[in-house]
């Protein structure tokens, strides 16, 4: 049985943030997790998480402008202190709601000449990430992300991904497996799931195109969550789609997952 987190900032949206987590525990989530929680403060998310009995699994480390359209933080490099600055900040939240995993988005490059020296700086700023997190016992995740949603975006792929785990070669750092974002880029979820599970510390999932819920687009679920189930993965499983009409009509799939 497949364990799913309802993602706060692309769910629930009908009621401001703080209220999401009430929502979700109506829905019949147990645990959630947050894009960037940075909004409120932790204490007011430790507060929500403990009224409902809910687990906080994962949120972001801030990506300054990459959702504006920017490049955002961790891969350029003339932002190496920023980055920091936002290390510490997700260090100070994660020692007050102590997620399982963090993720770090790496972002995008929008000269391409400078590509080279942008994955260098994701490369170093990751490394910085997993050294710094893993003496809380959090695992570290990056995630691909795809080029027609985010043109320049500096990872597009799971062979990407394995190459940058290869090099890094660190125990606590895994990769974050969107597979909405990889099935708009022409992969095959459920084999490169079956194959590198033990390499994956988070999935997200929505269906494609058009990243709404299960049943709104090409992916067969059955199939995905059954190739999951049957895999070597056993962390959560998130649901970062973008409802088609209410939330709260958007979670047939969970009834029968």
């Amino acid at each position: 049985m497949l364990n799913f987190t309802a993602n706060l900032s692309l769910l629930f949206t009908e009621v401001p943030l703080i209220d999401r987590f009430k929502a979700a525990k109506q829905a019949g989530f147990n645990a959630v997790e947050i894009q960037f929680p940075y909004e409120l403060s932790a204490a007011a998310i430790k507060n929500r998480l403990d009224e409902h009995d809910l687990k906080l699994v994962l949120f972001n480390v801030a990506a300054d402008d990459l959702l504006q359209g920017g490049e955002g933080l961790a891969c350029v490099p003339e932002k190496r202190d920023q980055f920091r600055q936002a290390i510490a900040q997700t260090i100070a939240y994660a020692k007050r709601l102590k997620p399982e995993v963090i993720n770090v988005l790496p972002g995008r490059c929008l000269d391409n000449s400078r590509l080279e020296q942008y994955l260098a700086t994701f490369k170093e700023n990751l490394a910085l990430a997993v050294e710094a997190f893993s003496p809380l016992n959090i695992k570290t995740v990056f995630e691909a992300v795809n080029t027609q949603d985010m043109p320049g975006f500096i990872i597009d792929s799971g062979t990407q991904m394995l190459e940058i785990l290869k090099q890094l070669n660190h125990p606590n750092l895994f990769m974050q497996y969107d597979i909405y974002h990889m099935q708009m880029m022409g992969e095959k979820p459920e084999a490169f799931i079956a194959e590198h599970a033990r390499k994956i510390g988070h999935i997200q999932f929505a269906d494609c195109p058009g990243r709404g819920q299960p049943g709104t687009g090409q992916i067969d679920f059955d199939r995905v969550f059954s190739a999951i189930a049957t895999s070597a993965y056993s962390g959560w499983v998130g649901a970062e789609y973008k409802p088609v009409g209410a939330t709260a009509e958007s979670l047939a799939w969970l009834k029968s997952a």
